[in-house]
């Protein structure tokens, strides 16, 4: 049985003390808990996560028969500023700590831009940007290792790691048992190959399926101005048909956590139950 949450930061705009009930309420069994955008009134800085945080919140959380799937920190790991990249460093080291106190077994990260401004440009594609990356990815992967927690990148067409052929290159040259796949198949898609969208699918599974740890669902908008897509909520624009990742998740993944995105207060529970019916019917 899939395990279906929710980014907490989709939720309702409420102290964490009474928003957990109501996403339980909603019938999620988990969540994507980004520090950062999630507890904005409590400092997120490596010196503030200690032990005594996570024992709160992991009481919290158990408190409301919810699991925290994965914890977010989606910094970019190809900062071409040396002091930066540090900090960023640290950052990872301490949401890995973070998450073995909370008892999450998973720190989930995209795989950043070469600039400052985390933006997409055409060296993004570059074999110089992918080494930058999986240079300064390294030591936090070893991180993971020596607490027990496994990370794992999510492959964005925006980022270095743009598809599945990218991401598997990562796996392999660092080689670690901790190092995993967070798939989101919207992600894999642009104009370009939104409407061949089931090869590329079929291409995740085949390459990464083995090493996925966790799936993010939501839908796509397509956008006339500037020929991007936008995302939304799942079932709420032009992805239709999601039994392929449903299917595979049921086949080979079980009991795999997957929270929605781009979701609203007002549709969680729409988004939700448009996943549940497909899913059943694989």
């Amino acid at each position: 049985m899939i395990q279906f949450g929710l980014r907490l930061h989709d939720a309702e705009k409420l102290p964490i003390e009474q928003v957990l009930p109501l996403v339980r309420q909603k019938g999620f069994s988990c969540v994507h808990l980004a520090l950062s955008k999630s507890l904005k009134e409590v400092p997120n800085t490596p010196s503030a996560l200690t032990p005594g945080y996570a024992a709160y919140l992991r009481r919290l959380f158990a408190k409301n028969e919810l699991d925290i799937a994965v914890l977010g920190n989606y910094l970019n790991l190809a900062h071409p500023d040396a002091d930066a990249l540090h900090a960023i460093q640290e950052k990872y080291y301490a949401h890995i700590r973070f998450a073995s106190l909370l008892g999450c077994g998973m720190v989930g990260t995209e795989t950043g831009a070469p600039n400052a401004e985390y933006k997409f440009c055409p060296e993004c594609r570059s074999d110089a940007a992918l080494a930058t990356f999986i240079k300064n990815f390294k030591p936090v992967v070893r991180c993971a290792e020596q607490y027990g927690v496994t990370i794992a990148i999510e492959p964005v067409v925006k980022h270095i790691v743009y598809d599945a052929r990218r991401a598997r290159t990562v796996l392999d040259e660092i080689g670690s048992p901790n190092l995993q796949i967070l798939l989101d198949p919207v992600n894999l898609l642009n104009m370009e190959n939104v409407d061949r969208r089931e090869e590329v699918f079929a291409e995740a599974i085949e390459l990464l399926g083995k090493d996925v740890a966790m799936i993010h669902f939501k839908d796509f908008l397509r956008q006339d101005a500037g020929g991007q897509l936008a995302a939304t909520g799942a079932g709420q624009g032009g992805m239709g048909d999601y039994r392929t990742i449903l299917r595979f998740a049921k086949e080979q993944k079980p009991y795999v956590f997957a929270t929605l995105e781009n979701t609203t207060p007002e549709n969680a529970v729409q988004c939700l139950h448009y996943l549940q019916k497909q899913y059943d019917e694989c």
